[in-house]
């Protein structure tokens, strides 16, 4: 193989197109090189590593963005508090419309990042964690987009997730312990993987690959087989496992494109349904919600 079509191949085989965003307004006194330098190196990073065995062509590379924001910085001691809003997402078949596959915040994205550090990965050693928030993040995301286009598809990505997460215990950095937080990356990925929540990872691929992506071709059938999961797979992952978090999560990013899905079409009988089941899970978002019965 040559070098040109070894590189081409390369290229074809990784599977995030990432956008790295660095917002550091609220750090005064500190020359940009050092964030501008972050924002290049971990775009390049995650971009370029290949994270899976799997081949991904350029067209099926999933679109991430990652926008960190700096609320403190200590250059004596290069260690980063940061707040990341990390947002996936998937395009739906035959349309040029693309559906938010994964949108939540992380509080605790804190590392250490010295001007021109390199960044290296290796998976049975966890001892950096700058490269286990990417790895972490990288591996739960490419785990979902499987499970969006065959059921339980990311399984053996998603293990790895969960392995990264428990070798990551050991880094003196929040975020990674069993029961610190419902919501941090021990909990996102430890409740996705429970058995219990086995229909939140059915739902991924009921509501995408047949309800969405369904939708193009007939957009009836599409919606009730979105209806169907939402009764099968949401509301029944909520009732197993009440005190996850994972189902207000994706309701809270799912809100809009719901409400859209319901809103002037459907019966009044699927519409009180889904209303019903939303409102039961994520009662915060029932301005939204009513929007589903007109």
């Amino acid at each position: 193989m040559s070098l040109c079509l070894l590189f081409n191949y390369r290229l074809q085989a990784q599977e995030l197109q990432a956008k790295v965003t660095v917002n550091h307004n609220q750090i005064q006194g500190t020359e940009s090189a050092v964030f501008d330098n972050l924002q290049q190196t971990l775009e390049q990073f995650i971009n370029t590593h290949q994270w899976t065995h799997y081949q991904f062509q350029k067209n099926e590379r999933i679109n991430v963005n990652f926008n960190i924001t700096v609320t403190k910085y200590d250059p004596s001691s290069n260690a980063f508090n940061c707040t990341a809003l990390i947002q996936a997402n998937r395009p739906v078949y035959n349309s040029a419309y693309t559906s938010t596959l994964y949108n939540n915040q992380d509080a605790d994205f804190n590392f250490l990042y010295a001007l021109y550090d390199q960044i290296e990965f290796n998976e049975e050693n966890i001892d950096n964690q700058l490269t286990a928030l990417v790895a972490y993040y990288a591996y739960l995301i490419i785990g979902l987009d499987l499970d969006s286009f065959s059921p339980m598809g990311g399984e053996d990505v998603l293990q790895r997730c969960m392995n990264l997460t428990n070798n990551a215990q050991n880094l003196n950095f929040t975020g990674w312990k069993a029961f610190d937080n419902s919501r941090n990356r021990f909990a996102i990925i430890n409740d996705y993987l429970d058995g219990a929540m086995r229909p939140f990872r059915q739902l991924q691929y009921d509501y995408y690959r047949k309800g969405l992506d369904e939708m193009a071709n007939n957009a009836e059938r599409g919606r009730t087989n979105i209806t169907t999961a939402l009764e099968n797979d949401l509301k029944k992952a909520h009732e197993n496992r009440p005190i996850s978090l994972l189902p207000q999560i994706w309701t809270d990013y799912k809100k809009d494109e719901l409400a859209n899905i319901y809103h002037g079409k459907g019966t009044q009988k699927e519409k009180e349904q889904v209303y019903d089941i939303l409102f039961s899970i994520n009662a915060s978002q029932n301005i939204t919600w009513e929007k589903i019965k007109q």
